[in-house]
């Protein structure tokens, strides 16, 4: 899926960088997260920095895009050895419309899968969700996507809040899809 070059043009992350330029360079891992009070959000973040030598190691840069304001978005990315991963502030929730992202219904949120998850999450020592409205909207879903010359070459649209993305398998899927 082709993405509007005007509207890539206009994001820019905490670097000064544009997508459009970004996308045009390598392939472009976005990672849209949860609210940063989510206790998923806090495993997205884990597991991105266990994976993200591996990831920038096969060509593709990762940018995070969150709800929050930068400043905020830069300690909370610290937090999980992440200081200095390219990251767009999307608080109006624009980007995260225009990549068809939607806000989670009741089950989503906090059907029996993501309190599975919850649980799980918990057993590995990450902490109970807060919530804040500096975090970002509690109720947004999130996804990831491998945006490649201005185009959406794969998406990952989560189906729960508690659902992890294998960010090495998606690239394995991708690299398959480009080999053909």
């Amino acid at each position: 899926m082709q993405v509007d070059p005007e509207i890539l043009e206009a994001i820019y992350t905490q670097k000064d960088e544009n997508l459009l330029e970004l996308s045009q360079k390598q392939p472009v891992l976005l990672i849209f997260l949860r609210h940063f009070g989510c206790t998923f959000c806090k495993q997205t973040m884990s597991d991105l920095s266990k994976v993200r030598a591996e990831i920038e190691g096969q060509g593709i840069l990762p940018i995070i895009i969150h709800m929050a304001q930068e400043e905020l978005a830069t300690k909370r990315l610290s937090n999980f050895k992440l200081p200095d991963i390219g990251h767009v502030s999307d608080p109006d929730l624009s980007l995260y419309a225009y990549f068809g992202l939607k806000k989670g219904t009741f089950s989503q949120l906090y059907g029996l899968k993501v309190f599975v998850g919850g649980m799980k999450a918990l057993a590995e020592g990450f902490s109970l969700p807060s919530i804040s409205k500096e975090y970002g909207n509690i109720s947004q879903m999130p996804g990831v996507f491998i945006l490649e010359a201005g185009e959406i070459k794969l998406a990952f649209i989560h189906s729960f809040a508690a659902e992890r993305a294998d960010y090495l398998k998606i690239i394995a899927e991708y690299l398959a899809l480009e080999e053909k």
